[in-house]
């Protein structure tokens, strides 16, 4: 069984070509991924690709903790397979995440967690992002 179908499997969802599909690149990618560039990506492998099953599928992988937004600063939503661990009902998304000003790629740092911050009295904080902004390792050379 492919790591797509397994991932699909493991969290009670139908295998559907499309499910399938959005996984591989998730897989295939050491970056966070737009929507744009899934559907993107898709178009060499169906003949039609449709906008909203991209974007509901998006979200139904969100809430299951397979994917999380890769939160870079940018106006373009990113997403990225979440590490071992994520379930529907507790991410652990709140590593950082480098933004390349060259090349526009979006990386998590897995290993570099996101400050606990005391917020001023009277706010609540539901999330905190860390993300850094400068030139990735392709880049520099």
């Amino acid at each position: 069984m492919s790591k797509a179908l397994e991932i699909l499997a493991d969290n009670g969802l139908r295998k559907t070509v499309m499910r399938q599909g959005i996984l591989e690149i998730f897989l295939d990618s050491d970056i966070a991924v737009s929507q744009q560039h899934i559907e993107t990506s898709l178009v060499n492998q169906f003949e039609r690709v449709d906008r909203i099953t991209v974007y509901r599928t998006l979200k139904t992988f969100e809430q299951k903790g397979i994917i999380h937004k890769a939160i870079d600063g940018t106006q373009t939503p990113k997403f990225a397979l979440c590490v071992d661990g994520c379930t529907e009902h507790a991410h652990h998304d709140t590593h950082a995440h480098f933004h390349c000003d060259d090349c526009g790629k979006t990386y998590c740092i897995d290993e570099l967690e996101a400050p606990k911050v005391k917020a001023p009295s009277g706010f609540k904080v539901n999330s905190t992002h860390l993300v850094m902004n400068g030139v990735c390792d392709s880049c520099r050379d």
